[in-house]
C-alpha cells in the first residue's frame, strides 16, 4: 500500500491522519517502512538521508546495533515490572555524574511530563505560583506552557480546552531580553522560576547572545528564582553534560527527552538535591507514572549514553560545522539575503533577510517559500522537518559524503525556491 493510500485510510481513524501536527503536510506525508543509519526508507520504495531524526533523539543513528542488541535482550526479560531496577539506578548516576546541576534524577516517560514536574517542583519548592517563560519557545503540550504572550508579559491560552484562569501565572518574556527579564522579575514578586531552552530548538534554532544566559542565571540567583533549563533537545546532543556545559551555565534543575531515550519514550528531571528531595515519596511534591523508569527505555538510555564520549562530541560538532559552512557558501554563492544558523549538530535556515534573535524576528520568514524548499528536498532525497520552525539535526552516521549530498540538495532546492537558473548564477 502507498503512502497516498495509507493517509487516506489514517485520515479516517485518525485525527489529521497522524499523530503529532507537524507530521502533517501537503499533498500528504511519506509513510516509513524502516531507518538505517542516517536514511530512512518509505512504503513507496524512496530513500532518504534523514536530517529530522525524529525530531533529534537519533544522534546516533537509525537501528543502532549496540541499542538493539542490548534490547532484545531486554525483551524476553520484560518491557515493564512496575518495580525499581539496578539498570535505573546506573543511569542515574550516570546522569549525575554528566550534568553540573545534577545531584538526583527522577525518571517519568517525555519531556511534556518532565517540564510540568520540574515547574510543580520550583513551585513547591519556592512556596510562588509564577513562572517565566520566553516567547516561542516550547515546553511541551501541558497547560501552563502551551500559551502564547499577552500584554505586559502576561498570556493567554494557545489552544481551545485550556482555561484562561490556568496560564495567568505564566508570563512571557522575549528571548535575548535582558531589559524585558528586568521588568518582567521587578513588576512580579511571585515568581517560582524562569524556564528556558538554552538553545531556542523548538522556533528553528535561535542561539543565546553572548552574555544573556549568564545574565538569567545572575538575576534568577540574585532573586531567589528557580531556574530551569530545558534541554529536552539540547541535553546530550550539544556535549556530554548537555548546553549547560556547553555555556557553562549552572541552573537549579534540569529536564531531559529525546537523546536520553536512545529512541524510546522518555523524560526525566535532575537538579539540586534539596528541591528533588521534596519529591514524592521523600516529599511532599507529587510525580508519578507507571512507565517511570522502564526497563526498555533505561537500558537503551545506559547503551546510548555509553558511546556519547569526547570523542563522539569532536567528530558530531565538526559534521555539525561542516554542513552549516557548506550552507553558508552556498547562501553566498547565490546572493541570497536569509540566514544560515546552528550550533554543535543543529542547522537551519530561515527564509528571512532579519537576523533572527528571538521569535518577533522569525516571524518575519517567509513560510511558503520554506515549504517549496521542504518539497524540493525531498525530491532531492533529503528529509527534513516539514516546518521552518523545527531545527534540522546531524547524527554520528552522517558521513562527510551523505553532508555534501545533503548541501548539494540545499543548493539545488534553494535554486527552485528562489527561481535561479543556473544562467542566472553564472551571470
Amino acid at each position: 500500500m502507498s503512502s497516498r493510500e495509507m493517509f487516506i485510510i489514517a485520515k479516517d481513524y485518525m485525527p489529521g491522519g497522524v499523530d503529532s501536527p507537524v507530521r502533517a503536510y501537503e499533498p500528504y506525508p511519506f509513510f516509513v517502512e524502516k531507518g538505517y543509519g542516517c536514511k530512512i526508507y518509505d512504503v513507496d520504495g524512496n530513500e532518504y538521508i534523514d536530517h529530522c531524526l525524529a525530531y533529534g533523539p537519533l544522534v546516533l543513528g537509525h537501528a543502532n546495533e549496540k541499542i538493539t542488541h542490548k534490547i532484545s535482550h531486554q525483551l524476553k526479560l520484560g518491557t515493564a515490572y512496575g518495580a525499581p531496577t539496578e539498570a535505573e539506578v546506573k543511569l542515574a548516576k550516570e546522569v549525575v555524574s554528566r550534568v553540573p546541576c545534577a545531584e538526583m534524577v527522577r525518571f517519568c516517560n517525555s519531556g511534556t511530563e518532565a517540564t510540568m514536574s520540574a515547574i510543580r517542583l520550583a513551585r513547591g519548592f519556592t512556596g510562588k505560583n509564577k513562572i517565566i517563560k520566553f516567547e516561542g519557545t516550547y515546553h511541551g503540550a501541558h497547560d501552563y506552557v502551551l500559551v502564547k504572550s499577552g500584554s505586559a508579559g502576561a498570556c493567554l491560552p494557545d489552544s481551545l480546552g485550556i482555561p484562561e484562569e490556568t496560564t495567568k501565572n505564566t508570563l512571557s518574556c522575549p528571548f535575548n531580553d535582558e531589559d524585558a527579564l528586568t521588568k518582567l522579575i521587578s513588576d512580579n514578586d511571585d515568581i517560582a522560576a524562569v524556564i528556558i531552552e538554552p538553545v531556542m530548538g523548538n522556533i528553528g534554532c535561535v542561539v543565546p547572545d553572548e552574555g544573556f544566559l549568564e545574565f538569567v542565571r545572575e538575576i534568577t540567583e540574585s532573586k531567589d528564582i528557580i531556574l530551569i533549563f530545558d534541554e529536552v533537545i539540547t541535553g546530550f546532543r550539544l556535549a556530554r553534560g548537555g548546553a549547560q556545559e556547553y555555556f557553562d551555565i549552572k541552573p537549579d534543575l534540569v529536564t531531559f527527552g529525546k537523546i536520553l531515550g536512545g529512541g524510546f519514550p522518555v523524560g526525566a528531571v535532575a537538579g539540586r538535591k534539596d528541591i528533588m528531595k521534596l519529591m514524592a515519596p521523600e516529599g511532599k511534591i507529587y510525580q508519578a507514572g507507571t512507565f517511570n523508569g522502564n526497563p526498555i527505555t533505561i537500558n537503551a538510555g545506559l547503551v546510548t549514553l555509553e558511546q556519547l564520549d569526547h570523542q563522539f562530541y569532536n567528530q558530531l560538532n565538526k559534521s555539525g560545522q561542516y554542513i552549516r559552512d557548506s550552507i553558508r557558501d552556498i547562501v553566498d554563492d547565490l546572493d541570497l539575503n536569509i540566514q544560515a544558523v546552528g550550533i554543535g549538530s543543529m542547522f537551519q535556515i530561515y527564509f528571512t533577510d532579519k537576523e533572527v534573535h528571538n521569535y518577533a524576528d522569525s516571524q518575519t520568514c517567509d513560510t511558503k517559500r520554506f515549504l517549496t524548499y521542504f518539497r524540493e528536498m525531498l525530491n532531492n532525497e533529503i528529509f527534513i522537518p516539514p516546518s521552518q520552525y523545527e531545527c534540522n539535526f546531524v547524527s554520528i552516521k552522517h558521513t562527510e559524503d551523505d553532508l555534501d549530498k545533503t548541501a548539494d540538495a540545499i543548493e539545488n532546492s534553494l535554486r527552485v525556491a528562489f527561481d535561479i537558473s543556473p544562467e542566472e548564477d553564472d551571470d
